[in-house]
């Protein structure tokens, strides 16, 4: 048939990696240092990846093409996700997107002198986690705005302690995206719950839907909460 799907200019690719994450389908991977699609019938020619490619190396073209099939998304989801596969992840590509196990602090409380980071992962940003990382498996899922840790001074202490941290932007990021890539993140995984932190303006209030709209897609019944913070700093 002839569709629309997703089209590499190895030429253009230096195999930065940022586009594999990028596919919630997981049609992209890096093989001999490109970007290639993996098969026809894993991408559904959205373009959900085409931001993220530093290099316009990715385009959308139409031509003669395998129907975008979900079972087989499934299926290949299923497969990368599992124990064996799932430490592939973290190698090759950009460093911005290689997945990392931080340790916990020693103790959970600060007691005094430098205070203690509560990250438990990287990275953080929501489009640059994929939905099969490790770390996402039995949650606690903590979805922050950008602007909370830095209001809220004792975020890491209060909130981000035995949590799983993503972070984005409802106003100045891409909004369908995000509710793709949180969508296949909940579907995939053993999510215990999904805490959204979100400022006091009005924009963030669509972090908070984002959130809904993603547990109601992937169609478990996952406890939603939210903890908003003033822009000075305090909880409301």
């Amino acid at each position: 048939m002839i569709r629309e799907i997703v089209k590499i200019d190895e030429e253009k690719c230096n195999g930065c990696g940022l586009c594999v994450p990028a596919c919630a389908e997981g049609a992209i991977q890096i093989i001999d240092g490109k970007a290639r699609l993996v098969a026809d019938n894993l991408c559904d020619g959205l373009g959900a990846c085409l931001g993220h490619c530093p290099q316009d190396a990715i385009t959308i073209e139409r031509r003669n093409a395998d129907h975008f099939d979900e079972e087989q998304v499934a299926a290949h989801l299923k497969t990368n996700a599992a124990p064996a596969a799932r430490p592939r992840a973290a190698h090759g590509g950009c460093p911005s997107a290689r997945l990392h196990h931080l340790e916990p602090p020693a103790t959970q409380e600060d007691t005094g002198g430098s205070r203690q980071s509560h990250l438990g992962h990287w990275p953080v940003q929501l489009q640059l986690v994929p939905p099969t990382a490790p770390f996402l498996a039995n949650a606690d899922l903590l979805l922050a705005a950008d602007c909370a840790p830095f209001a809220y001074a004792d975020f890491h202490r209060d909130i981000l302690q035995s949590k799983t941290l993503l972070i984005g932007c409802p106003k100045l990021d891409d909004g369908q995206a995000y509710l793709n890539r949180l969508t296949a993140i909940v579907q995939q995984n053993h999510i215990r719950r999904l805490t959204v932190v979100r400022m006091e303006v009005p924009c963030c209030a669509g972090l908070v839907s984002l959130a809904q709209q993603a547990v109601a897609a992937s169609g478990k019944d996952i406890p939603v909460e939210t903890i908003t913070i003033g822009i000075r700093g305090d909880l409301k």
